[in-house]
């Protein structure tokens, strides 16, 4: 070993120096790769590198371990674990009707406390033998789920019930006017869902496309994407019980980039503007290249 070292211009001190680092180095990876599946497990949520690097924090200072948003990047990839999207496949919303619809009062909208905006959109969830239908209603400001229903089919009546949900914890007061936004769908433009909603005064907004409609279509992708994916359920039961438990960790437990890394149950309580701390970036280990990883986006 001395002659090798000799060899290649270094002492055995400085052969062995090396070797111990590079031991050191790997048992940091594979304790931050262990963090990195406890968290997700715990969380039962695909987390992103962004949100995870939040929530490690904590654990790897008290460890003496510093990693910064690209190494964890460069890390994850080279072990398979970053996040991949996948598309929508099946169709939730029917805007070809003759029921009335309403114009977009939301554009150019500057939103700074909760119940001020709500969302709302219909996403699938996969059962054996078929689908179900998850209606949400999200709060705009904060990012919180205030109303939400797993319905055997696409009638109104899921809906309804999300909105009976949400307005049961609505406390409105002041002068300002709560408003309702969401795609044009039959569901949203059925005459119980709108006599509700006038009844309570509460304005009426509908856009003509996804992107008209976007803090919602992201908060469906979220729940698909991160907490299910790729699971299909025995049944209805089965898909409404774990549905509760997904809405329960994104409020209280899941940092959320577009309200200052807060959750979005913590965010639902503050007034002003909340930081956004996403954009579109290529990490270190990207520059140059388009690659196909779900996480290069802005991630809610």
């Amino acid at each position: 070993m001395e002659i090798l070292c000799r060899l290649f211009g270094h002492s055995r001190q400085a052969f062995y120096g090396i070797k111990k680092n590079r031991d050191q180095d790997h048992l940091k990876e594979v304790f931050v790769l262990n963090l990195v599946d406890e968290t997700r497990s715990e969380m039962r949520c695909k987390l992103g590198v962004r949100k995870l690097q939040v929530l490690l924090q904590p654990k790897l200072k008290a460890h003496g371990i510093k990693i910064g948003r690209d190494q964890l990047f460069t890390l994850l990839k080279f072990y398979g674990k970053l996040l991949r999207r996948r598309r929508r496949k099946a169709k939730t919303t029917d805007s070809h009707h003759w029921l009335h619809k309403y114009p977009n009062l939301i554009r150019d909208l500057n939103v700074l406390q909760a119940h001020l905006l709500w969302v709302s959109d219909i996403t699938y969830i996969r059962v054996q033998g078929g689908f179900n239908y998850l209606s949400l209603i999200t709060d705009a400001y904060s990012r919180k789920i205030v109303g939400y229903c797993l319905y055997t089919t696409l009638e109104a009546a899921g809906c309804i019930i999300t909105l009976e949900m949400a307005l049961a914890q609505w406390n409105p007061s002041g002068d300002w006017t709560l408003i309702h936004h969401s795609d044009k769908g039959i569901q949203y433009c059925s005459l119980h869902y709108v006599q509700m909603l006038e009844t309570r005064k509460i304005r009426i907004s509908m856009g003509s496309s996804p992107y008209e409609n976007a803090i919602a279509e992201r908060i469906n992708e979220t729940v698909k994407e991160e907490f299910s994916a790729n699971k299909i359920y025995s049944n209805h039961q089965e898909a409404k019980s774990d549905i509760d438990q997904i809405v329960r960790i994104y409020n209280e437990r899941r940092p959320h980039a577009s309200v200052d890394y807060l959750t979005p149950g913590q965010a639902h309580d503050e007034k002003g503007k909340l930081a956004r701390r996403w954009k579109s970036y290529v990490p270190a280990w990207k520059k140059g290249l388009r690659g196909n990883s779900g996480e290069i986006r802005p991630n809610t």
